[in-house]
This record gives structure tokens, C-alpha cells and sequence, in this order.
């Protein structure tokens, strides 16, 4: 009995330690599982971290992108102007307001509203007048100064108006009739300035260009403005003077005085900035003027280089404000 017994506890002992080492077999193929688990897990996560890292990383191109940029600049720009559209008071009521505040600035006393100043309706006048036409306040300022306010609208609603090119026959070269004639069989629509000036012409409308026509660059005319005229007019220098033109560039009243002198004498065509003496030699080689000298120098030199003249034309650089039709 003892020794069925020990059997029996050495059977069950060897069946528990084999139980065991299943047991062990089992933990051990589970833990590596377990870790195989973990492992793939990691490499899970760290595709997962590399992938938002990509899209992070085109993201940030993305927002990098200076054509979005662009984009929303233009939308931003876009935006602005028709708010600023938007916001601006309808332009035929800001028409009347003027009109009525001319109106009451022209008979102050009888017309005004007791609670306003004078300088309440300039100063509304102003801001309309600077809406309507897109005048800066300060060029208001000086031009209502200058004139009246009725006549300054008659300037201004003037400076809306395109002008006509028009041109100055050399009639050391040609005939102004001649030209006209010539002119109008290249399909030139023109008529004469008017009856103050004998060499003016008036173009409307042109199938060539003015500025590169044959007549043109033998050095028949010259572009030139009416407004350039007179002072040449004013000065009415006579053949076989002594002349000095002290602002001459680009030559259009030197090359005049010229005319009028019938290229006799001498004309001394001077201007402060060297640059603008290629113009000015380059019309008077055009035109055919032989009795001009061109220098450079400053006109408060001129008594102690040269001695006499019978006339001077200073026709010095001006505000600009005469052309503002052609160049807003």
C-alpha cells in the first residue's frame, strides 16, 4: 500500500510539474504575444505620428503658399474697394449740394443759414467738390484761393474735358496752308487754333500717327500748346536780336522765338538740367534752326558770361496744374 501510494503522489507529481511547464509554455507564448502585440502597436503609432507629421508638414506648405497669400490680399483689396464704393454718397446728390452751396456762397448775406458760417459752406464745398472730382484737399485749398468759388468749379468741371493735340507750324520750313493740305490728304482731321495765331493748328482726329509723320520729321511742326505760345507772342523778339531763352528744354517756345526771328541774330537757348538738353538740341536740329546757341547753366550766371541781350524769357517751371486734362 505505501509504495501504490508513493507511486500514485510521484504520477501526480510528474503530471502537476508537466502542467507547470505547460502552464510556463502557455505564459511564455502568451507574454510573446504580449509583446508582439506591443511591437506592433509601436509601429502602429509611429506610422501614425509619421503620417500627421506629413500632413502637419503640407499644412504648414499649404499655408505657406504664397498664391494663397495672393488670393486672399486680392479678395481683402476687393473686399475694401466696393465698401469703399458703398460708403460714398450718390454722386448726383453731392452735384446738387454743390450747386446749392455756389448758390448761397454767391448772395451770402440774403440766402445763408443763420446757424453757418462762411467758412462752414467753404469747408462742405470743399469735401463735395474733392468726392465729385477726386481733388486732394490741399490743391483745393490753393485753388480756391486763387479764384472765386464759382469759377473754381468752371476750372475744375474744365479739367474733365480731353483737349485737343495741337500743333505748331515752322514756318521756316513750310507754310501753315501747305501743311494743312498735306496733313489732311494723310487723313488728318484739323482746323486752325484760332484767329489770334497764324501757325496753330487744331487736330480732332488722325489715322496716322502725328508724332511720326514724314511732315513731322523733316521738321515741318512741332506738338506744341497754345497756352506755350504766348509768352513767345509776348515777347515778340525781332529778326537779328540778341535773345536768351534762360528755361529753353525741350525747345517748343526757343524754337518759336527762332521762327520769329526768321533764324537770324543770335539765341542763346539756356537750361539748368544737362538730361534736358537732348530734347532741346534734337528739336532745333529737326526744325532746321541755325542761329541758336544751347548751354547749361544756372540763369543767375548768365550777366557774368554773357553782356547784352535785347530780350529775356523766363518762363520758368510751373506748378503743372494747367495740364491736369491730360495728366490727372
Amino acid at each position: 500500500m505505501p509504495s501504490e501510494l508513493g507511486d500514485d503522489s510521484d504520477e501526480q507529481g510528474k503530471l502537476g510539474m508537466d502542467s507547470a511547464e505547460e502552464g510556463e509554455d502557455e505564459m511564455d507564448e502568451s507574454g510573446e504575444a504580449d509583446l508582439d502585440d506591443e511591437l506592433v502597436g509601436d509601429d502602429d503609432a509611429e506610422e501614425a505620428g509619421a503620417d500627421a507629421e506629413d500632413e502637419d508638414s503640407q499644412k504648414e506648405n499649404d499655408d505657406d503658399d504664397p498664391m494663397d497669400d495672393m488670393a486672399t490680399n486680392i479678395v481683402d483689396k476687393r473686399d475694401a474697394a466696393i465698401q469703399n464704393l458703398l460708403s460714398k454718397e450718390d454722386l448726383g446728390i453731392i452735384q446738387m449740394r454743390i450747386k446749392e452751396t455756389i448758390k448761397v456762397l454767391s448772395n451770402f448775406k440774403e440766402l445763408r443759414d443763420p446757424a453757418k458760417a462762411r467758412s462752414d459752406y467753404m469747408d462742405q464745398l470743399k469735401a463735395d467738390v474733392s468726392q465729385a472730382h477726386d481733388y486732394n484737399l490741399d490743391l483745393l485749398e490753393l485753388l480756391f484761393d486763387l479764384f472765386a468759388p464759382s469759377e473754381c468749379l468752371e476750372f475744375i468741371e474744365a479739367n474733365e474735358n480731353a483737349r485737343p493735340m495741337t500743333i505748331r507750324t515752322n514756318t521756316i520750313k513750310t507754310k501753315r496752308k501747305d501743311l494743312a493740305k498735306v496733313l489732311i490728304q494723310r487723313g488728318v482731321s484739323l482746323d486752325p487754333i484760332a484767329e489770334w495765331s497764324k501757325v496753330g493748328l487744331k487736330i480732332y482726329e488722325s489715322s496716322v500717327p502725328i508724332g511720326a509723320t514724314p511732315e513731322y520729321l523733316a521738321g515741318h511742326y512741332i506738338l506744341q500748346s497754345p497756352s506755350s505760345f504766348l509768352p513767345v507772342m509776348t515777347l515778340a523778339p525781332q529778326p537779328n536780336e540778341r535773345v536768351l531763352d534762360m528755361a529753353a528744354a525741350p525747345g517748343g517756345k526757343t524754337s518759336y522765338i527762332a521762327q520769329l526771328m526768321k533764324n537770324t541774330g543770335i539765341l542763346v537757348a539756356n537750361d539748368l538740367k544737362k538730361e534736358r538738353l537732348k530734347s532741346l538740341n534734337a528739336n532745333c536740329h529737326r526744325l532746321g534752326i541755325t542761329n541758336t546757341v544751347v548751354v547749361c547753366q544756372d540763369g543767375r550766371r548768365c550777366p557774368k558770361i554773357f553782356t547784352k541781350f535785347d530780350r529775356v524769357l523766363l518762363d520758368a517751371p510751373c506748378t503743372g496744374l494747367g495740364v491736369i486734362s491730360r495728366d490727372p
